[in-house]
């Protein structure tokens, strides 16, 4: 629920947002990653991090983070490395998941993926329409699950051994989310512009395609 799907919500607010919306997905970059679910985990005492851990896990993104705002160039040269690296992650991540896993926890993956909508749906349509001053469609676009998050378990489970034992079950669970999220959040975002209308106050380019 902490990681949105960054690509995903792009590509709906430049179909049905404003310009402004759809840049926003660089702020929801911030927050997609493992930091956000190690502040959860350790602010509610689920789990304690060694600093060096939560150092070594964050840094790489910080450094990355800065050099890519500071140099439009570097940030151009890794742009599509993050793409292009997707295909080997899920072929190592699928050959660790246990087919009976997913059988087990697939109905569960799709409450869960459902409740993420709703839960962080809710919330996110009303700062939309109050702050963003919006109609509530970018903060539905934004309630998905990003595909990064399904190393999230089994980075937490490196960080604390005492996890190792649910990262399975815990990386299908957040595997069916995404697929979920990423079916349902579009289907229910075109819904929602067309029974509340479009009120982009600037136009994208691609708007009409």
């Amino acid at each position: 629920m902490d990681m949105t799907n960054g690509g995903l919500y792009a590509s709906l607010m430049q179909q049905y947002g404003t310009k402004e919306e759809a840049g926003a997905f660089v702020l929801t970059s911030i927050e997609s990653g493992p930091l956000v679910t190690m502040m959860i985990l350790g602010s509610t005492g689920a789990a304690y991090f060694e600093p060096h851990l939560f150092v070594g896990a964050v840094l790489p993104f910080v450094i990355g983070f800065i050099l890519g705002n500071l140099d439009p160039e570097l940030r151009d040269f890794f742009t599509p490395a993050g793409t292009m690296m997707i295909p080997f992650f899920a072929f190592a991540l699928g050959n660790t998941i246990d087919l009976t896993v997913i059988l087990k926890t697939g109905l569960l993956g799709i409450l869960l993926g459902l409740g993420v909508i709703i839960i962080t749906g809710i919330p996110l349509i009303f700062a939309d329409r109050i702050i963003g001053g919006g109609n509530g469609a970018a903060g539905l676009a934004a309630s998905s699950t990003a595909g990064a998050a399904v190393t999230n378990p089994m980075i937490v489970g490196q960080m604390i051994p005492e996890f190792q034992e649910i990262v399975p079950a815990a990386t299908a669970l957040v595997a069916t989310s995404v697929v979920v999220t990423s079916i349902v959040v579009p289907i229910i975002v075109a819904y929602w512009v067309k029974r509340f209308g479009n009120q982009s106050k600037t136009a994208l380019p691609n708007a009409a395609h």
